[in-house]
This record gives structure tokens, C-alpha cells and sequence, in this order.
């Protein structure tokens, strides 16, 4: 951890100065925790409040945070969570699997004017909606969000072995379904 990072984090813990550090820490982290949100809930207006239920429990947690990970992998573990929560909550009162529930959000993706990617980044999609739960966080979080497998096992609390291994069936069985597809 930097002395810079150390530096912030006793900013947002100190009340003279939260306000204005928690202000820096939405503008440093609110895109790319809302796109690896969105990933998993999949809407857009879903995204915005798992995001915002992300930053309410990080400003009220700030005081517990460790320093035992990094800053960013400590939100991004909140953001992983409440997002998974969030999904399975949705599947459970729609009397669902979280599977069958992701599927039916990616269908709906075409028709969402805030996805603008192409028919094949929906066809990804739905492969990736075919995965177990942990498979699809470990791929995208490698496969979009580029991130080295020693941050997803900070993040994730799973071995790099275990990783690397996920992301390798998670890969063969997306090239599967795209090559299935149609």
C-alpha cells in the first residue's frame, strides 16, 4: 500500500476531511465499479443502485476498513457482493435459478438503449450468462476488466491455482457456446 493510498484512507476516516475524500474516492472509482456491476446484474438502472447501496456501505464500513488489501479491492469485494445479493434476491422472489434469471436479463439486452454493443458483444453476453456465478466474475474480471489473477484473489479470497483453472473452463465453455450459437 502506497503512502499516498494510506494518506486517503486516513482522510476518509477522519470526520474533518470524509466528506470531501469520499467525494475524490466517487470520482476515482464510480465508472469501473459500475461497469463490473453492471456485468453482473446486468440493467443499467439495476447497476445504479447496486452502486449507490456500494458506496453507502463503504462509507459506513470506511471505519472498519484494515488495510489489509488495498483500498480498491476492498470496494470492489463490497461491490462483488451486494451486486451477487442483489441478483439472488431478484432470482429468489422471481422464483428462479440465478441462471435461468441472468439469461432472461441478457435476452432483454437488445431491446436496453443503454447497451451499445454489437451482435457479437451480445452473443458474449450470453454465453457468459451461461456460467456459473463465480466462473462469470473471475471471466469478467479477467477478460474485461483486465485484471492480473492476484488482484481477483484479493478480491475473490480464491487461490490464483484455483483462478487460473475457472478462468480456463469458463473460456472453453464460452468458445462452445459461441460456436454452438445459431
Amino acid at each position: 500500500m502506497t503512502t499516498d493510498e494510506l494518506t486517503f484512507i486516513t482522510e476518509l476516516k477522519n470526520n474533518k476531511t470524509k466528506e470531501i475524500a469520499f467525494k475524490k474516492l466517487l470520482s476515482l472509482y464510480k465508472e469501473r465499479l459500475y461497469w463490473h456491476i453492471r456485468k453482473i446484474v446486468i440493467s443499467h438502472d439495476d447497476a445504479d443502485d447496486v452502486l449507490q447501496n456500494t458506496f453507502i456501505k463503504v462509507f459506513k464500513n470506511i471505519d472498519t476498513f484494515k488495510k489489509e488489501s488495498k483500498l480498491y479491492s476492498w470496494m470492489y469485494r463490497i461491490a462483488t457482493n451486494e451486486a451477487i445479493t442483489f441478483i439472488n434476491k431478484r432470482a429468489k422472489e422471481r422464483n428462479v435459478d440465478i441462471t435461468e434469471y441472468q439469461q432472461k436479463l441478457v435476452s432483454s439486452l437488445d431491446s436496453d438503449h443503454w447497451f451499445s454493443g454489437d451482435e457479437i458483444a451480445l452473443i458474449l453476453q450470453k454465453a457468459i450468462a451461461t456460467l456459473p456465478q463465480k466462473q462469470q466474475l473471475i471471466f469478467n474480471m479477467k477478460y474485461f476488466e483486465e485484471m492480473k489473477y492476484s488482484q481477483i484473489s484479493e478480491i475473490l479470497g480464491t487461490s490464483i491455482g484455483a483462478l487460473k483453472a475457472s478462468h480456463h473452463i469458463a473460456a472453453k465453455k464460452i468458445e462452445q457456446f459461441i460456436k454452438n450459437y445459431h
